[in-house]
């Protein structure tokens, strides 16, 4: 993490997880476990879109942000099922994750996709929480680099760099996804330096030391640490120990490094 130029993130991803009337428990659960005002980083809680109005609520006296996990890359019409960045945006939502290697892979998201989602979250208050990463076979191969500028690129396809202070990456690499396997803090770093080189490609050094490069390859209470002392991971997209607010307090406590 390097605080002088860019923000530390903590966000848990509920996954298809709890229920509405759950929030208010895992919330009061969460403040009596976190020490302190949690300074030093941003917290966001991404729940499913049920459980957005509880979250928005329980949470509206504290410094948690509340995200959503997917988006429609659509303003309005028919398009069943789909949930707008309006519509988000209109109850209070700020963050949205946007092609979480979960929504590639099973939902058929493409780059194209998750580019123009980009663009309609973009386009109104919502920061994309954008999802970059390499399977297991793609890694063996030795494609992890280029596989994974070619999705910054493509995601980042027609944003202005005035934009990208709205910009999370969060490098997922799916074969450390629930596997129980998970990248060394050495692995995660040279990719996430990796990222920033393409954000300096791609517009400038001083967009590149800005932007924030979360690591979603389950981390927990047990790696967090040594992950985010890397000088390149800014923060962590959280799974499924983001569903205990207590594992998910120890990893917000793990962000408090000089």
């Amino acid at each position: 993490m390097n605080r002088k130029y860019r923000h530390t993130i903590i966000a848990g991803n509920w996954k298809m997880n709890l229920l509405a009337s759950d929030v208010i428990t895992y919330a009061d659960e969460l403040r009596s476990s976190v020490q302190g005002f949690y300074k030093w980083c941003d917290v966001v809680i991404c729940p499913p879109f049920t459980s957005l109005p509880a979250a928005l609520h329980a949470f509206d006296d504290s410094r948690i942000a509340i995200g959503a996990q997917n988006m429609s890359l659509h303003e309005s019409g028919a398009h069943t099922g789909e949930v707008s960045g309006s519509q988000l945006e209109d109850i209070g939502v700020q963050y949205v994750i946007i092609g979480h290697s979960e929504r590639r892979g099973y939902y058929g998201e493409t780059d194209d996709s998750v580019n123009k989602k980009v663009h309609a979250a973009l386009a109104k208050t919502l920061k994309p929480i954008i999802c970059v990463g390499e399977s297991l076979d793609q890694r063996e191969i030795g494609v992890t680099a280029d596989l994974v500028a070619m999705q910054v690129k493509s995601a980042l396809f027609g944003v202005k760099e005035a934009s990208l202070g709205s910009v999370i990456i969060a490098y997922e690499p799916i074969w450390a996804i629930g596997t129980g396997r998970n990248a060394t803090p050495e692995d995660a770093q040279v990719v996430c330096k990796e990222i920033r080189s393409v954000i300096r490609s791609l517009y400038s050094a001083k967009a590149a030391r800005a932007i924030s490069i979360l690591y979603g390859g389950s981390m927990n209470e047990k790696n967090a640490y040594d992950l985010l002392a890397q000088p390149d991971i800014d923060g962590g997209l959280i799974g499924g120990a983001s569903l205990n607010p207590k594992s998910f307090a120890s990893i917000i406590e793990s962000a408090n490094q000089d």
